[in-house]
């Protein structure tokens, strides 16, 4: 493998040779104004200044590194999902069911708060335009959104999560979902946002045989929804002009460096890869739970898979020669040039940090810079 293949060169436009999904430690000063907030000792107008500071800060760590792709950590958010899906009408949050995480210490139990329908679904007002357009105004590189998926407001809770008296059927909540995914991305697209992220548990849960189960005691086919998902998200994204990319995410659970699901891709590759109209995909890559790449032969010309090569979960450093070999066993299953880098997951899909030091973050990200070069020629 080599740099000197013309058609394997650094990228024009996203998702770039050496990228990542988005979410970063939070600092120590971020973290205590959070916590004054909470206790009334902060506003919000004195919160949003620590954050602007903060992601300042985390513009520049990413712009040192090399990386092209520059997002604003997600330093805004308390959860990947949550905060964005609550801001449209018609949802809110109700308790917590207790999810079993499973990491190299131990399995962890969360409970986030589990998102119902309780109204017709409506885009209201701009969710991430003034944050984009901070994080537009503090970065000469592309600016990179992250959001969730669409997918978000069905998979966990199922048709019980959702208001038989506003949706007595399904078909219209879905419609309404991917119309409001349609305002929000007009109005990214008009503030200047030209890449955008869809983060995905749903379909990476899919490929997990007790997580499988479970959407069939829900009362949903495990067969039938890859297919819904990706109507629904191709819907939500369809208007988006051509020079807009938009990604998907696919994630097996992050939280405290544990996760939730385990399989390969096999289960949902054909339509993923053939029937989701995303220009690229973010898939982990970091360990056996992520199965081989066999899944790959699926991937069609013109689209880019990013390998999550390397872990957020573990403070162990991966080398150069590992990430190197296993590029070369994608590559058997679809073209280099259709490949990138990044680490498998956010480093801070909550507020609470993966157990990892800020420092092997910083290294993670400058080995997949270090080997975009290495392989492509740039980043």
């Amino acid at each position: 493998m080599t740099a000197t293949n013309a058609a394997a060169a650094a990228r024009t436009r996203p998702p770039f040779r050496a990228d990542h999904v988005g979410s970063f430690l939070r600092p120590r000063a971020l973290l205590e104004a959070r916590e004054k907030f909470k206790a009334g000792a902060l506003d919000a107008t004195a919160l949003r200044r620590a954050e602007d500071e903060a992601i300042r800060g985390i513009v520049t760590f990413q712009e040192e590194l090399g990386l092209r792709g520059i997002t604003d950590g997600e330093f805004r958010r308390t959860y990947f999902h949550i905060d964005f899906l609550t801001q449209l009408e018609g949802v809110e949050t109700r308790g917590g069911i207790a999810v079993s995480f499973h990491g190299k210490q131990g399995d962890v139990d969360f409970a986030p708060p589990v998102m119902h329908v309780t109204g017709t679904v409506r885009h209201v007002r701009d969710i991430q335009r003034a944050d984009f357009d901070f994080l537009k105004s503090a970065t000469t590189r592309t600016p990179k959104v992250t959001i969730p998926s669409p997918t978000m407001l069905h998979f966990r809770g199922g048709r019980n999560a959702i208001s038989r008296e506003a949706y007595p059927d399904l078909e219209a909540f879905y419609a309404d979902v991917a119309a409001a995914y349609r305002d929000e991305l007009a109005s990214l697209y008009a503030a200047g946002c030209r890449y955008v992220q869809l983060d995905d548990t749903n379909l990476a849960y899919l490929c997990d045989a007790k997580m499988r189960e479970g959407a069939r005691a829900r009362g949903d086919d495990p067969d039938a929804l890859p297919r819904r998902y990706a109507a629904l998200i191709n819907a939500a994204i369809r208007d988006r002009p051509a020079d807009m990319t938009v990604c998907v995410h696919l994630c097996r659970g992050n939280f405290r460096s544990a996760w939730a699901a385990e399989g390969g891709y096999e289960p949902v590759a054909e339509v993923l890869f053939t029937e989701l109209g995303v220009d690229g995909y973010f898939l982990e890559y970091d360990d056996a739970r992520s199965g081989d790449f066999a899944p790959l032969r699926f991937l069609p010309k013109g689209k880019v898979v990013v390998l999550g090569l390397v872990s957020t979960k573990l403070d162990r450093m991966e080398t150069k020669d590992e990430i190197r070999r296993r590029i070369d066993e994608a590559a058997k299953f679809a073209p280099l040039e259709q490949f990138c880098v990044s680490p498998q997951c956010g480093f801070s899909s909550t507020v609470h940090g993966n157990e990892i030091q800020v420092g092997t973050q910083a290294a993670k990200l400058r080995l997949c810079v270090e080997v975009a070069r290495d392989v492509w020629g740039g980043v």
